[in-house]
């Protein structure tokens, strides 16, 4: 079953002007979290010259996946497959060029969090780039009233879920030879980060 997200519409294009920017005109990039699958069908199209490899750890959403892929018909986009960012041995062998992962880390205990760090620095090339997209704190503090609101609404549907500070994610991801080499403020009081695998 083919499920659709409203805020791809609003933020796909937005994201796309980071990307044009960051990703290599060819190789391989791994799209983690990757929900319904409409962002991978339509960054597959918009970069040929990249194999696009979504993941979900939803079945759910691996079935969207699948059929938003179908409707593309783009050969660069793969097939899906099942990746928890938590265990290590579900992660690719191949290197990758980049990842890609969009509104994860909030909706998630900060564990998936790290776990993405850290296979995102295992299996990038050096000189690959890892991109997040999502709403951030900064220092502490909400940069929106409406990021504030969101934040207590997420833990209030599990206390391991919440706005994460990009201070923190990014000193985690230094911690792991991940350097932020571009913050972009997005519309709807979100960011692109852009870490570098040195």
């Amino acid at each position: 079953m083919r499920m659709s997200s409203p805020a791809v519409a609003r933020n796909r294009d937005p994201i796309a002007n980071v990307l044009d920017a960051t990703l290599p005109a060819e190789g391989r990039v791994l799209e983690l979290s990757a929900g319904s699958g409409e962002h991978a069908a339509f960054f597959a199209a918009r970069y040929p010259g990249l194999r696009w490899q979504p993941t979900d750890v939803d079945p759910g959403a691996l079935q969207s996946i699948a059929a938003w892929r179908e409707e593309a018909g783009c050969p660069n986009l793969l097939p899906p497959r099942p990746l928890d960012v938590r265990e290590a041995g579900q992660w690719p062998e191949e290197p990758v060029d980049a990842v890609f992962c969009a509104n994860m880390i909030h909706i998630s205990p900060w564990a998936c969090a790290l776990g993405l760090l850290d296979g995102a620095a295992r299996v990038l090339k050096p000189g690959g780039k890892l991109v997040i997209y999502g709403p951030f704190m900064i220092d502490g503090q909400h940069t929106a009233p409406s990021n504030a609101q969101f934040d207590r609404w997420l833990k209030s549907e599990d206390p391991t879920w919440g706005v994460r500070d990009r201070t923190v994610v990014v000193a985690e991801a230094a911690a792991r030879g991940l350097e932020l080499v571009a913050a972009v403020a997005m519309p709807a009081n979100n960011f692109t980060l852009v870490f570098e695998r040195r």
